[in-house]
């Protein structure tokens, strides 16, 4: 049995989650004025370090596993230069000190990316400053169509407690500094996230009896089905040996093209083939095969294939559909040379060739292949004709 436990969703749930590990001893254990305010500060940023994952991409380059120990570690070197400030009676709050600590070493030691890096000490400049007490200018960390996120005034930890509960139960895009539109991305992964864990648990539902043998009886028609699609490998080094001894680059590309599609199918056939064998009975089911079988069976694309192809959203139908137009290509290009008109998508590594054709032309034209590149225009041209 596994136990995972993962942060909870929305600012008010993480930072409740986050202030729930604190006491009132914590908290008064500073006597500095802005302690208490910082405090406050430092879990409203944890907790949008966190949120900003669910947004993909658009949140983090990289996915980061920011903990409860980021925090208590900033937590204790708060207290610590805020308690040195009260000793040496110094008014100022060394601001530099505290985001180079927090922004670079706690919560940036996890940080790889650079962009990444620059959001994080772009939070670290809004939330951190003078600007917090200016009781002229009240400061929000954002401010929504329904609500104001403030810094609240705290006395203790059940203040605080209250303080963020009476924060909103979902939080806008634009509390964490992005654009309306990336909780377009979020609730449309949500909704697909949500569906598919659906149709695993309805494909898993039934173990026994007639369920199973229909199971078993649709897995095997399908992979007959997909069995009698896959091609027969091609046979690359006798395709090698009707060049001349030096290859121009795009049938080097052809070759590699070639050798990649041939893992392909191999995969697909041996993954096949021992499946029908394992239903049979006449080997045991393992971890794989069961991928395979539950993908087959609720048409989602098998791990095992994915690796070999190159990235795709595609479902089974769909992709089997792409997986023969690729077949198409590779016939076409084997049997008639290069052709007039390259389907990209349809190459495990588009680049290669693209680049193969910028090595040809320069060939051709005695040009600098370090000085050449090549450029795309829209046209109203539709085929090779």
């Amino acid at each position: 049995m596994k136990i995972v436990t993962e942060p909870p969703d929305g600012m008010r749930l993480n930072m409740k989650a986050i202030v729930n590990k604190l006491n009132d001893d914590q908290l008064n254990d500073c006597q500095h004025h802005a302690f208490k305010p910082l405090t406050f500060v430092l879990a409203f940023l944890h907790a949008t370090l966190l949120d900003r994952r669910k947004y993909g991409k658009i949140g983090w380059n990289v996915a980061y596993d920011f903990n409860e120990s980021d925090f208590k570690i900033s937590l204790r070197l708060l207290n610590l230069y805020l308690k040195k400030s009260i000793e040496n009676k110094d008014d100022t709050i060394p601001w530099a000190s505290l985001k180079y600590l927090v922004g670079e070493a706690m919560y940036g030691g996890r940080v790889t990316d650079d962009f990444d890096r620059r959001v994080l000490i772009t939070y670290l400049d809004e939330f951190m400053g003078d600007f917090l007490f200016d009781k002229n200018n009240p400061f929000f960390f954002a401010k929504s169509n329904d609500y104001d996120y403030s810094l609240p005034k705290i006395k203790d930890h059940e203040g605080f407690i209250n303080s963020i509960m009476n924060l909103p139960h979902s939080d806008a895009a634009v509390v964490f500094g992005l654009h309306p539109n990336a909780e377009i991305t979020y609730y449309a992964n949500f909704a697909k996230e949500m569906q598919m864990s659906l149709i695993i648990m309805q494909s898993e539902g039934g173990a026994g009896g007639s369920s199973a043998a229909s199971r078993d009886a649709f897995l095997n028609e399908t992979s007959d089905e997909i069995l009698g699609k896959v091609p027969v490998q091609y046979d690359v080094i006798m395709l090698r040996k009707r060049e001349a001894e030096e290859l121009p680059p795009t049938k080097v590309v052809q070759f590699q093209e070639l050798e990649a599609f041939n893992k392909l199918t191999i995969c697909m056939s041996k993954t096949l083939v021992d499946l029908k064998r394992a239903l049979r009975g006449e080997i045991g089911m393992n971890s794989n095969l069961d991928d395979l079988a539950a993908s087959l069976f609720n048409g989602l694309l098998p791990d095992a294939w994915r690796k070999l192809t190159p990235q795709t959203e595609k479902k089974l139908g769909s992709w089997m559909s792409w997986f023969e137009r690729r077949y198409q290509q590779y016939e076409n290009w084997c049997n008639n040379g290069d052709p007039a008109v390259m389907w990209l998508s349809g190459l495990q590594i588009p680049e290669s060739y693209t680049t193969a054709l910028v090595q040809a032309c320069c060939r051709t034209k005695q040009w600098a292949l370090d000085k050449s590149t090549l450029f795309t225009s829209v046209t109203d041209i539709t085929d090779a004709r």
